[in-house]
Parts: C-alpha cells; structure tokens; sequence
C-alpha cells in the first residue's frame, strides 16, 4: 500500500491506511528507531476487516517521515549516565512533542478521536496521548511499554549493551548482522523466526530507509521525557495492556505497573513473548484490540 504524506504539528508525516474511510479509526504508533512497517500487514488488515479504519505513520525522525536534520546526534552513553543520575538533558525533542505530532496528525486527517495503539516507545507516546488529551482517545492500549518509574527494572544487560554500541560503520551487511543479532537478542523466544524470515524483514525495513540518527535521537527524548506516573493517574480512557512474560528489553514489570497505574485497566500477560509482535499472536491481538475498542 502506497505511503502519503501530510503536513501535521508543523512536519511531514508519512502514513498509511486500512479499511473504509467512514469506519471508527485506530491509529497506531511504533517504537523506538522501528519504522510504520513492523505494524505487520496482516494486522492492520485484521482490524480493517474487523470495521475499523486503521492508520500506521513513521514517527518523527524515522522512515519516511520528516528528519530533524538541525538536531543534534546524542552520545547514547552520557546519555545513559545523565539519565541515571536524574540530571537535566539537552535533547532536540521530547516524547510529548512526537505526542503533538499524532495529535496533529489526527487533525491534519479530520478525525475527531481515535483508538491509540502503542507499541514500547509508541506505548509510551500513547499514554500521552490519553492522560493530556482525553477528549482525543476513546481507548488506550499500551503494548510492551511502561511507566517509566525509575525502580522498575531495566533491560537485562547484555541487551542493554548491545543496544548502545551501535556500529559505527556504513557497512550494510555489518550493520544487518547488528540487526539480526538485536532481534535475536529481544525477540520471543518461543516464536523465534527463521533466519531467512528474519533477513527478509530487516531488509525490508533497511531498504525503505536507514537513518541512525533517528534512533539515537528517539532514545534521547526516552531518556529525558521522565516517567509518567502522575500521566497514567489521570488516564480516563478504558485501557489495555498487553506484554510479553519473556520481555528482555522493557520487563513484565513496566506493563503491570502500567495497568495498576490507570484505573480499570485491562492487563493480558503472554508466556514466551518477548519485545517484538510475533506473527502466531497477531490474531489473539487483533481480537483483543478490536474487542475493546468496540
């Protein structure tokens, strides 16, 4: 399906959509560095089939969408130290902005409200999304995400280490066994895909675009956006969390505490899900969401 591009919060956001234009919309929002394409076709074609009108857009800084080219590149490491310490961050944008980009997005489109569908970072964007703008979100899922709470715990640490050591050359077959590795690394174990499966995905997503900078400056607005504890509080949409047991990279821990932080919140756990959307369990996913949003 063919990208198109509209003018939203003040930059160029490339998106697409599934399913008939009158139809409730479910708009959904991707994680960290990962383009619009992770939101597997046959799952947006689920819920299309399902009576929504389903739209998935690339992020600031990432895919197709406008880069912020004037932003300065993070050094993820001071990064990771200033965070620890809970010391201010000079970043070029927050998660509350990439909040005001789906916002505009929504408006830029004519949609009154929708139903927010965030995976990890988009999770967290998400959250936003419904604790700032409630009048916007008429259900909230937040899936493989978390609170941010500072005592929860991290991602384990040979993950961790990967993810900040990034390689530093342009080479695109070591830059695809860096990618490999990372999804063997957070993906589920009990749904590991094959190797040529694998390869075909992160091709894929390679081919479409490879911006590092993006990635480097999506950590950065985690790093300084802090939790959102008082946020969820507030959250008046009915909400579901959905997260995997064997999460290397955001542990179960950040999806329970998402749950018990919004009032009424819905949590379904899944054994040998890790930090990816594995393709067994979009069906399950796909009744899930389209369940509560009706």
């Amino acid at each position: 399906m063919p990208e198109k591009y509209i003018q939203a919060n003040g930059i160029e956001l490339a998106y697409e959509e599934f399913g008939e234009p009158d139809n409730p919309v479910i708009l959904l929002i991707m994680g960290l560095g990962t383009q619009m394409i992770a939101w597997p076709e046959e799952f947006c074609l689920g819920l299309a089939a399902r009576g929504y009108r389903v739209i998935r857009f690339d992020n600031r800084d990432i895919g197709l969408s406008q880069k912020m080219d004037g932003g300065r590149v993070p050094h993820m490491l001071k990064m990771a130290a200033y965070s620890r310490f809970n010391l201010p961050l000079d970043v070029p944008y927050r998660l509350q902005d990439m909040a005001q980009d789906a916002i505009g997005l929504l408006d830029a489109l004519d949609i009154d409200s929708a139903h927010i569908v965030g995976a990890s970072m988009g999770g967290m964007i998400a959250q936003l999304m419904a604790g700032h703008f409630p009048f916007r979100v008429l259900s909230l899922t937040s899936i493989m995400s978390s609170s941010g709470r500072r005592s929860l715990p991290g991602a384990k640490r040979n993950v961790a280490l990967h993810m900040l050591r990034r390689p530093s050359t342009a080479d695109p077959d070591v830059l695809r066994e860096h990618a490999m590795r990372t999804w063997r690394l957070i993906g589920s174990p009990a749904y590991q895909p094959s190797d040529a499966a694998l390869r075909e995905r992160l091709s894929q997503s390679y081919q479409r675009s490879h911006y590092p900078a993006g990635h480097a400056r999506h950590m950065a607005a985690i790093m300084a956006s802090g939790d959102r504890i008082k946020v969820l509080k507030k959250v008046v949409a009915p909400t579901l969390v959905i997260h995997g047991k064997a999460d290397p990279l955001v542990p179960v821990a950040g999806g329970i505490d998402t749950a018990r932080l919004v009032r009424g919140a819905r949590l379904e756990l899944f054994d040998g899900m890790g930090h990816d959307l594995p393709p067994p369990l979009l069906p399950r996913f796909v009744d899930l969401i389209s369940e509560h949003a009706g």
